[in-house]
């Protein structure tokens, strides 16, 4: 990778420092909030994906856990955040907004968007884009830094159909980091992510299977598949929907979804069904967005560990049945 003028990074460096300034970010508190900038964010974050734990909140934000538990006991005593179990596993706590929380998030984006309307205003409709298009690619390249997953010059998320060599470990290895941090799961369900996955793979050339991957820099980041042959009665199973840690929130787990949703009603699937537990709420509303509903809710052990199951359903749309 070619080296950056020196020129480039002090004038990156400079406009930085002066956005933090113009932003507000050296005040005591932000966003016509009585938070410091980390509570203002950490409501942000909560607010966008409808819940998070102390850990995920800590990996979104780039804190470190004592600092988390912190800022987090404060928003709790304030009565902006309130704590909940996750399902029958009490050691999982998820974070959500109360109603203060989220008339505070209301506020804040109120006031965030007039600040950048009113900068944006100075600026031509080509400047504008190039303002957002140039902000949203550096902000990936900080975090590519951070997560240490690599950003090529030029590389954006990509979604690709079918097998490619190191999908299976790939996939099992999202899955075990992810729930074994979250919600504890181990050996067990390793061990069943990657069976499943190998069986499946098996049975790829089949028109009605199909496994789609967000490619990041030519690296994994994301997955799901559809198995329409494993429930039978025309009924499609999607399974093994994951996306990497560091890349949540720009897009591809909704994506691969809507790639699985459209091949399930090419396929004309009379219903897709869906596996998960209760918690995983910002992958919820992901599900509901697409079209699926809560059709069952049990507890099970069927990954290794007891939680609450759920089994979500989407139909085929009229039109397509037609």
């Amino acid at each position: 990778m070619p080296s950056t003028p020196a020129s480039i990074v002090d004038r990156i460096r400079s406009a930085s420092r002066q956005m933090v300034r113009e932003l507000g970010f050296m005040q005591s508190t932000l966003a016509a909030t009585d938070y410091p900038p980390s509570a203002v964010h950490a409501i942000l974050e909560i607010g966008a994906q409808r819940a998070l734990t102390a850990v995920q909140l800590g990996e979104v934000l780039g804190l470190e856990k004592s600092s988390v538990s912190r800022m987090v006991r404060k928003l709790v005593d304030a009565g902006e955040l309130q704590e909940s179990a996750s399902g029958d596993d009490g050691r999982v706590k998820y974070l959500a907004l109360t109603a203060l929380g989220k008339r505070s998030l209301k506020s804040i984006h109120t006031y965030g968007r007039k600040q950048v309307s009113g900068a944006l205003a100075q600026l031509t409709e080509v400047q504008q884009q190039a303002v957002a298009e140039g902000l949203a690619t550096y902000a990936q390249a900080l975090q590519a830094r951070r997560t240490g997953i690599p950003l090529a010059p030029g590389s954006a998320l990509q979604t690709v159909q079918g097998y490619q060599p190191g999908a299976i470990g790939r996939i099992t290895e999202m899955h075990a980091r992810y729930y074994s941090r979250s919600v504890g799961f181990g050996a067990y369900f390793e061990s069943l992510v990657a069976s499943g996955l190998a069986e499946f793979s098996a049975r790829l050339e089949s028109p009605r299977n199909g496994l789609w991957l967000a490619l990041h820099a030519g690296r994994i980041v994301g997955s799901v598949a559809v198995d329409g042959e494993d429930l039978g009665a025309n009924t499609a199973h999607l399974r093994w929907f994951i996306v990497d840690d560091g890349l949540r929130g720009l897009g591809a787990g909704r994506q691969l979804l809507s790639e699985a949703t459209a091949f399930c009603d090419r396929q004309a699937f009379a219903e897709t069904h869906l596996w998960t537990f209760r918690g995983l709420d910002a992958a919820r509303k992901l599900y509901e967005d697409c079209g699926f509903t809560l059709a069952e809710e049990r507890p099970g052990k069927q990954w290794g560990t007891q939680v609450v199951e759920q089994r979500f359903v989407r139909r085929l749309p009229a039109h397509e049945s037609s």
